[in-house]
């Protein structure tokens, strides 16, 4: 997985760099399409045959992206698919986000919860976690019914977890002890 990141990070921060000089948030919105397609493993495949040009690559990349590309993305994907890293688009798209998230201090948080959050219970807990952490926060909400109740959040590489499960788990704990 390093790999990957290695690989990645040139081409991510080429692209905050011309990113930068436009509109930024249409070029996330386009890279993250890109890197939704390049996820796909059959994909890959199609593009790593020998038998298909770049170009044929290129033009089902971009249809199946659902988005106009602007001339700059259309550039980065043609060169990204020229030099053989289509695998690696979904790292770069990650390592792109944190760069645009870095500059404009803002965070990604993953908040896993067990049940459905309302959009006004939601924006009450995204409040309380951007003054716990700090700084403005980019949520993405995932079910995740195992946990029974509570939230679990992820922001970088701390873990706020006021879930049932955990609970349970230092509970198990406590009284094993």
């Amino acid at each position: 997985m390093a790999e990957l990141a290695t690989v990645a990070r040139p081409y991510a921060e080429a692209l905050y760099q011309v990113a930068r000089q436009g509109d930024v948030a249409v070029w996330v919105e386009q890279v993250s399409a890109l890197a939704q397609v390049a996820e796909n493993a059959e994909l890959r495949q199609f593009a790593g045959s020998p038998k298909v040009s770049a170009e044929q690559v290129y033009d089902v990349v971009a249809a199946a992206a659902g988005v106009s590309l602007s001339t700059g993305v259309q550039h980065f994907l043609r060169t990204v698919i020229d030099n053989g890293r289509l695998a690696v688009l979904p790292a770069i798209a990650v390592q792109f986000n944190a760069l645009v998230n870095a500059a404009s201090g803002v965070a990604d948080a993953a908040i896993f919860s067990a049940y459905p959050i309302e959009p006004a219970q939601l924006a009450e807990v995204v409040a309380a976690l951007e003054q716990r952490f700090g700084r403005k926060l980019s949520v993405n909400v995932t079910l995740e019914p195992e946990l029974i109740g509570g939230i679990r959040v992820v922001v970088g590489d701390e873990v706020l977890d006021t879930s049932v499960k955990a609970r349970l788990e230092r509970m198990k704990v406590a009284l094993s002890a």
